[in-house]
C-alpha cells in the first residue's frame, strides 16, 4: 500500500510522520470533513439538538445503511453523505467559508458548491494537518465554544481498545484518482491525548478495512495503544 501516517502528541511535544513528503501532501478530505461540518452546525445552531431526526426520503442511496431516518450521531457513524449535505446547505457558503478559514483547515478552499466541496474539491488537507486539527479538537482548542466541542465529542464514533478510547472518522475520496482512504482521530488514554491521521491509495472496496487496521497497528507500534 502507498500512503502516509501522521501522529501529533501535544502532551509530549512529539510529531511522528511515516513519510514527511507524503504526510504534507494535500488530498480531498472526503467524509473526514463531517467532523468539522458537524462542529460548525452545532456552533451556528442549524442543528440545535443532537437527537434531531433527519428523515430518509425513501429514494435509493449508495449504501443501505443510509436508507433510514438518522440522528446526527447515527449519520456520523454510518458516514451518511446525504445527511451531511443537508447540514452543509443549512450552514451555507458564507458561514462555511468563515469557519473553515477561522479554523485553518487544509487549504481552506470551499468553492461555489456548498454540498460537494469536501468530496470533489477544491478543499484539500494533508495527513499532518488532519492530525493537528484532531489534536486541537481533542484538547478543545479549536475556535469554537467549549460546549460545541464537547457536544461533538459525544457524536464522534469511538471504540475502546485496552485502556484507550479511540475517537475516529473514516473517509473515502471515490472521485480522486487513485481513490483515497482516510482514518483520522485521536486516542484518549489515561488523560493523555494523541491525535493521528492515515491516508492510503485504494483500488477497491475490499481494501477499506485496511484504513483502520493499519492505523491501529501504527498506534500499537508507537506505544499509544497497549493491550494486555
Amino acid at each position: 500500500m502507498t500512503g502516509s501516517f501522521a501522529l501529533v502528541d501535544g502532551d509530549r511535544n512529539r510529531v511522528v510522520l511515516s513519510d514527511e513528503r507524503a504526510s504534507r501532501e494535500r488530498l480531498p478530505p472526503a467524509s473526514t470533513f463531517k467532523v468539522l461540518n458537524a462542529l460548525i452546525a452545532l456552533e451556528t445552531g442549524v442543528v440545535q439538538e443532537e437527537s434531531e431526526i433527519f428523515p430518509w426520503n425513501h429514494q435509493p442511496l449508495l449504501l443501505e445503511t443510509w436508507q433510514r431516518d438518522l440522528t446526527l450521531k447515527e449519520a456520523m457513524l454510518v458516514s451518511s453523505v446525504p445527511v451531511f449535505q443537508q447540514v452543509a446547505r443549512r450552514i451555507g457558503l458564507e458561514r462555511m467559508r468563515h469557519y473553515i478559514g477561522q479554523t485553518g483547515y487544509g487549504n481552506g478552499a470551499v468553492g461555489d458548491v456548498v454540498d460537494r466541496f469536501w468530496l470533489d474539491g477544491p478543499l484539500a488537507i494533508s495527513a499532518l494537518e488532519q492530525a493537528q486539527f484532531m489534536a486541537r479538537l481533542a484538547h478543545e482548542q479549536l475556535p469554537f465554544s467549549q460546549q460545541s466541542q464537547q457536544r461533538l465529542r459525544r457524536i464522534m464514533p469511538m471504540e475502546e481498545i485496552g485502556t484507550a478510547q479511540v475517537y475516529w472518522k473514516t473517509g473515502w475520496a471515490m472521485n480522486h484518482q487513485p481513490m483515497i482512504g482516510w482514518y483520522v482521530g485521536w486516542v484518549d488514554n489515561r488523560d493523555q491525548k494523541v491525535a493521528f491521521a492515515l491516508n492510503m491509495a485504494m483500488t477497491s472496496m475490499e481494501q477499506a478495512p485496511l484504513r483502520r487496521s493499519l492505523a491501529i497497528t501504527a498506534l500499537h507500534h508507537l506505544g499509544v495503544i497497549t493491550t494486555p
